[in-house]
């Protein structure tokens, strides 16, 4: 059991030893001994207290101890307990640096850090100068900061610093992938403790909705067992709206909400003990579920789901979305029941639900914005992500993805290095795009530079159910803010790493959506009809609001909140109305101009415009009268790939030649066929059709291409050649004539013929090196078919018979051999033939 984060211990704290203990002597000669070490401890067994306090204690280390812990509120808890137990101020031999919040001294010799700080430490000095061991808390959390700040520390201590300890410490972490990646660390296991949890599950029935189910089970657990209640929820949204329903729970129960988004000082009281027989709801997301113990808590409400962040590749926007939690989740929530005494969860969902859910949580990296990852790895001097050891590999497409955005912002170049706005920006510790509109804004004027200052402060932390930020930033100025006091402290601590006063006086609103377009330049908005509140994206993306927002009635917007919806337009929920005639006086840049020939289906005509473009956006256009011939052929090719390929003169031959390269793709895989599928086709017309399109000035000279030149072209040499060898237009028969083959993709070729016209021949024909046996659809001398095979041989030998009897008595003029397979071939009747 961790102990009691607060001045009153519990009762297990103070009079029982912790499972810890009993491994102790194994870890303090563990990091002595050995350079890396995995600590496996389940919940409750006071690895996140009792080891560090020991380690302090035992002064095993001259230098400093980092630990990583990925809550704010955990840090800076665990910074107090400890201190506590020293008899200390936190900021004496145990500190804590959290974002905007430090509290260190010349004596500390323990900093719990948390989020990306300890990333900074590593760039700023990688030899770590003064630090003899890191360690990693609450591992199985798997956060994207800790997930980095352990891949360049194992590269430091491999290159720079073979006496640097590196400790990983886990409850629930997946060992064999842990001790894969560390395979020389020293691994010890604790057990918990915890008093006994009776588990009921209560899961929900389809027509139950989840705000009064949640509420009704609250009230029945509150009014029939004693002791505080825990009870885990999705969001902040979940929260408030129990919140509002329990008024009329019974005297002396206090309900209190506990998030990342409270104050710290919000936070403690949800923590804190009651005094006397006062109980308490705390309604928390799961930022309750590791390194805290809640005082008086023996109750535990789990609705099972989680609100998580997930990059969405296609829109480049990380969004939260609803999930059902995995399983050691799950017995991390039901644990904080049996902290202090027996116990009891209540899980609104089925235990074979749970079942269901994987073991552990997936690692953040894998499905993340790598926007931060790709400046940290530039800093680094890291190009591939191989190039360090990583316990799941970022993905390449997200990492591709991630950099060319750095790229659109300035701060990187082609070569994968920070430029020196990058290196600028870097130094900032902040989100990449708030880092770059503040690069920027440092080059502009004053008003800038605040306006873009409080903007970064106001959308780090935005109001809920605000979409224009107009809005939030006028009830900043006039005091109504539900947050001023923390915006405006937020905007001074980021004027002070520009070397600047933040002055709220000298934001100009105008400039808003100006300084967000610095970080935002991908989400530039143009209305595609005045009031209808459907826009379309700089990145081509399509978004929307409702029409009856004030906002729809803009005819430019810069878009900082949306997600992707069922349909393709995404939903904005936070943006700001733009001057687009300021924009280019600020971000000239941004605009190109470019001639443009293209298709118009309203004039049913090519039209050719001088255009000022943002991206996908058309700013303005100018019609050109005189049409330039490149311009006219990119025009022609852009309206081949809207109408698609049927537009073109498609002849027997191009038609034929087209299908049989299709199928020879299929037979003959081994041969380097070009790709000939339609979407192919399509996106390459540059490089097969484009040639041949040298004095098409219309749409009638489209009609006069020969694709067949075309298609071989595109086939090249020797496929060329080959083709028509290989699968052949028509086959010969025995009596001279030729006959077409029909292909067809995903079916046989097949070759109709005059049964009589193939007397004498062994077997079916083949084609494509022989791989293809030629379907026979054998005729009547009046072309009616009569038999179906791929099997002459056995045709002749078989079925015949009965087919030779009929024909006989229906066409006595024509031949019908008692051996087929030895007789001439003819086309000719009896009398014909015996001339």
């Amino acid at each position: 059991m961790v102990p009691s984060l607060h001045h009153k211990a519990s009762p297990l704290s103070s009079s029982i030893p912790l499972p810890i203990e009993s491994v102790m002597s194994e870890l303090l000669s563990g990091v002595q001994t050995h350079n890396q070490l995995i600590l496996k401890a389940a919940p409750g067994a006071g690895k996140s207290t009792f080891f560090p306090l020991q380690l302090i204690k035992a002064g095993l280390f001259t230098g400093k101890i980092i630990m990583l812990e990925p809550r704010r509120l955990a840090a800076r808890n665990i910074a107090g307990y400890l201190a506590q137990q020293l008899g200390e101020k936190v900021g004496d031999r145990v500190g804590y640096r959290v974002r905007g919040d430090t509290k260190v001294g010349a004596n500390t010799q323990l900093e719990i850090v948390t989020e990306g700080i300890m990333t900074r430490m590593l760039q700023s000095d990688p030899e770590l100068s003064g630090v003899d061991l890191l360690i990693f808390d609450e591992f199985h959390e798997r956060s994207i900061h800790a997930d980095t700040s352990l891949a360049l520390s194992l590269e430091v201590q491999e290159a720079l610093r073979d006496d640097l300890h590196i400790v990983v410490m886990s409850a629930t972490l997946d060992q064999s992938a842990l001790t894969e990646l560390l395979p020389e660390a020293k691994y010890v296991e604790s057990q918990g403790r915890s008093y006994p949890v009776e588990y009921r599950y209560q899961p929900l029935k389809p027509n139950d909705y989840f705000i009064p189910s949640v509420v009704k089970q609250i009230q029945h657990l509150m009014s029939t067992e004693q002791g505080s209640l825990l009870v885990f929820l999705p969001g902040v949204g979940a929260i408030k709206q129990i919140a509002e329903k329990l008024d009329d729970l019974v005297k002396g129960i206090e309900v209190l909400p506990l998030y990342g988004q409270l104050t710290f000082s919000q936070q403690q009281k949800a923590i804190a003990p009651l005094k006397g027989d006062q109980r308490k709801v705390v309604l928390a997301t799961n930022i309750a579920e590791t390194s805290l113990t809640i005082e008086g808590i023996r109750l535990v409400l789990d609705c099972g789901l989680e609100r998580a962040a997930k990059f969405d590749l296609k829109t480049g926007i990380t969004k939260l979305e609803q999930a059902h939690i995995a399983q050691s989740s799950a017995e991390q929530r039901a644990g904080r029941a049996g902290r202090l005494e027996p116990g009891i969860c209540v899980r609104l969902y089925s235990e074979g639900k749970l079942k269901q859910q994987p073991n552990v949580p997936s690692a953040e990296i894998l499905h993340s914005d790598l926007c931060s990852l790709a400046m940290e790895m530039a800093q680094w001097g890291t190009a591939e992500v191989s190039d360090l050891k990583w316990l799941d590999i970022p993905p390449q497409v997200a990492l591709k993805q991630a950099r060319q955005l750095l790229v659109s912002l300035g701060l990187m170049n082609q070569q994968k290095q920070l430029t020196a706005a990058g290196k600028q920006a870097h130094q900032f510790g902040l989100e990449p795009r708030v880092a770059s509109m503040l690069v920027r804004s440092l080059q502009g004027d004053e008003a800038l530079f605040q306006t873009a200052t409080v903007v970064a402060a106001l959308i780090e932390d935005p109001e809920r159910n605000t979409l224009d930020l107009q809005d939030s930033l006028y009830r900043l100025k006039q005091g109504t803010h539900q947050k001023s006091a923390a915006i405006l402290r937020r905007a001074e601590q980021l004027a002070r790493k520009c070397e600047r006063a933040f002055i709220l006086q000298r934001v100009d609103e105008c400039l808003v959506a100006i300084a967000l377009s610095f970080a935002f330049p991908d989400r530039i908005a143009q209305s595609r009809k005045l009031g209808s509140g459907k826009f379309i994206l700089s990145n081509g993306h399509g978004a929307e609001i409702d029409a009856s927002h004030s906002l729809s009635d803009a005819e430019y917007m810069v878009v900082i909140d949306l997600m992707r919806g069922q349909t393709n337009a995404s939903r904005i929920f936070l943006a700001a109305k733009l001057d687009i005639s300021l924009l280019q006086q600020y971000f000239a840049s941004l605009f190109k101009t470019q001639d443009s020939v293209d298709w118009s289906d309203a004039k049913g005509r090519l039209i050719a415009e001088e255009q000022l473009t943002l991206g996908s956006l058309v700013i303005s256009r100018k019609e050109i009268a005189k049409l330039d011939k490149q311009k006219m052929t990119e025009a022609l090719l852009n309206y081949v790939k809207q109408k698609g390929l049927s537009v073109l003169n498609w002849t027997q031959s191009a038609e034929e030649l087209l299908t049989r390269t299709r199928c020879a793709e299929a037979w003959l895989p081994e041969k380097a066929w070009p790709k000939m599928d339609e979407e192919s086709l399509l996106y390459e017309l540059d490089t097969w059709l484009a040639p041949y399109m040298v004095d098409v000035t219309s749409l009638k000279g489209l009609k006069n291409i020969d694709l067949v030149q075309a298609l071989f072209a595109r086939l090249g040499w020797p496929l060329n050649q080959e083709i028509d060898q290989l699968l052949p237009i028509k086959l010969t028969l025995p009596t001279g004539t030729n006959k077409r083959i029909r292909y067809e993709v995903g079916s046989e070729p097949i070759l109709s013929v005059r049964m009589q016209e193939l007397f004498g021949e062994k077997a079916s024909p083949t084609i494509a090196l022989g791989k293809k046996k030629v379907t026979l659809e054998l005729l009547s001398p009046a072309q009616r078919p009569l038999q179906v095979t791929q099997d002459l041989a056995s045709f002749w030998a078989g079925s015949y018979k009965e087919v030779q009897k009929e024909m006989k008595g229906r066409y006595p003029k024509h031949v019908w051999p008692d051996d087929p397979a030895n007789h001439i071939a003819t086309s000719k009747t009896k009398r014909q033939f015996n001339k």
